[in-house]
């Protein structure tokens, strides 16, 4: 047993070389988004340059001047604002199509499901000046209301795939078993589906709280006072400020735009593993 142990160890080497490879590069970018937050802005342009600042350099005056900007809190409660509201709709909506579509027979199921999975490989930004026309139309330009239902609309498709084939897999028994007690579709739904649908809808609420909080094209065609806009636009407005980049409130900026993600993540950790696992099965 321990020979085959080794043996298995031995051929599995490339494949772990090859991952530790990956996880360095993927996390590379990140750490130096942080060191370079902790560094002066004019130690940036040092030569020879240095990814990690020395001891003595190391600063927290990017912080400093973000967390001063009245502006920045503004633009981060606006985002928060906007990824709440998406994901409360887009999980309520969502989880209503899946359910109709996965428990119910009606003409035109096969169709409507077809639709809504055709959408994902529509990319959003070749319908920027559609969406522009209709926001002029409601009168959506320049709100915080102008980009929420363009963002449930982007991510409602997914959504509904991945809730659909959740709730796929929840036995109808439930489902018969409230019904024989007189319960109403709108018990099932609200007793059953949603309780038990809930890991699908939290791994899926991740991604959509994710993509709300860094849309950037979207928001920035349709809002253009300064007070309104979201954080990714507010980061964006320190390029070429003052003749040059400056890059140590830009990163100081990002890192603490990660910080709500990663919150979210780390609390709903475990939803979002059940969730892809079961949602996937089927899908």
């Amino acid at each position: 047993m321990n020979r085959i142990n080794h043996r298995m160890c031995k051929k599995n080497i490339p494949l772990y070389v090859l991952l530790l490879c990956g996880g360095v590069v993927s996390v590379l970018p990140m750490i130096y988004m942080i060191s370079t937050s902790l560094k002066p802005n004019g130690a940036l342009y040092e030569f020879p340059p240095h990814f990690f600042p020395a001891l003595d350099k190391i600063t927290v005056e990017n912080y400093v001047y973000i967390f001063q900007q009245e502006k920045f809190y503004i633009n981060f409660l606006n985002s928060v604002v906007v990824a709440v509201l998406t994901v409360i709709l887009t999980a309520f909506i969502a989880a209503a199509l899946a359910f109709c579509i996965a428990r119910f027979r009606f003409p035109g199921r096969n169709i409507l499901f077809g639709l809504v999975i055709g959408t994902m490989i529509i990319p959003g930004t070749t319908l920027i000046i559609t969406q522009y026309q209709l926001a002029t139309f409601f009168h959506l330009t320049n709100k915080l209301l102008g980009l929420i239902p363009f963002y449930v609309a982007w991510e409602l498709p997914f959504s509904t795939f991945m809730i659909k084939s959740y709730i796929e897999n929840i036995p109808k028994d439930f489902d018969e078993a409230v019904y024989m007690d007189g319960g109403s579709t709108f018990t099932v739904f609200f007793k059953i589906m949603l309780p038990l649908a809930s890991p699908a809808i939290a791994s899926v609420s991740i991604f959509n709280f994710l993509t709300a909080w860094e849309e950037f094209p979207w928001a920035l065609t349709v809002i253009n006072d300064n007070l309104k806009r979201t954080l990714p636009i507010a980061i964006s407005g320190f390029f070429g400020q003052h003749q040059f980049t400056q890059w140590g409130y830009v990163f100081a900026m990002s890192v603490a735009s990660l910080v709500p993600i990663l919150i979210i993540f780390i609390c709903f950790q475990k939803y979002f593993v059940s969730g892809l696992q079961t949602g996937g099965i089927k899908g």
